[in-house]
């Protein structure tokens, strides 16, 4: 089985390449956003108990969310594998992560980090922000303090990974195909 952490800050290009990771290898995608919101729209203890927190303006606990990944897992046995999208995002959520694959007979093949510096991430956020309409992509101060989150809280999981001698990283900048064709030569071999 193949469970892949595609990893990189925002505007790295990730959703771009999870699609065409998922369309050549036949992977699921595994958000933790979507998982969020269809356990709420599903009703599942787990999603009214996220909803609760949300809510109240909470994160949601890192048991709760590792909780609807093992569901996803579950209900998915004969998967070729996962791509992992927006998580881990901590130390302590890898760690969980590893010990709730292990339970299942599995483990994480390898972290792709999608490398790009901060000018680059910038430009590419607003040009985002001028097309999607997203709030968040439309604020240089904004987008700065996003980069700055990543580079002090989620970089540091890269590291854990390096650990276990599954991390790579490639260069985010360059035409879609081309990083495309370096993610690929990692997960093949």
């Amino acid at each position: 089985m193949l469970n892949l952490v595609l990893f990189g800050p925002p505007g790295a290009g990730k959703g771009t390449q999870s699609q065409n990771i998922i369309e050549k290898f036949g992977l699921i995608h595994l958000s933790t956003g979507d998982l969020l919101r269809s356990e709420i729209a599903n009703g599942t203890a787990l999603g009214l108990e996220a909803k609760k927190l949300m809510d109240q303006g909470l994160l949601v606990p890192d048991e709760v969310v590792i909780g609807m990944i093992s569901n996803k897992l579950d209900s998915n046995k004969d998967a070729k594998g996962f791509i992992f999208d927006g998580f881990p995002r901590t130390v302590a959520q890898a760690e969980a992560l590893d010990t709730l694959l292990e339970s299942k007979g599995s483990k994480i093949s390898c972290m792709i980090a999608l490398e790009v510096n901060d000018e680059e991430l910038e430009h590419r956020l607003l040009l985002r922000g001028q097309s999607s309409g997203r709030p968040d992509d439309a604020n240089p101060d904004v987008i700065r303090k996003r980069i700055r989150e990543y580079n002090e809280k989620t970089a540091p999981v890269a590291d854990f990974y390096k650990a276990q001698h599954k991390f790579t990283s490639i260069n985010g900048i360059g035409s879609i195909e081309e990083i495309f064709d370096s993610i690929c030569k990692v997960i093949e071999k």
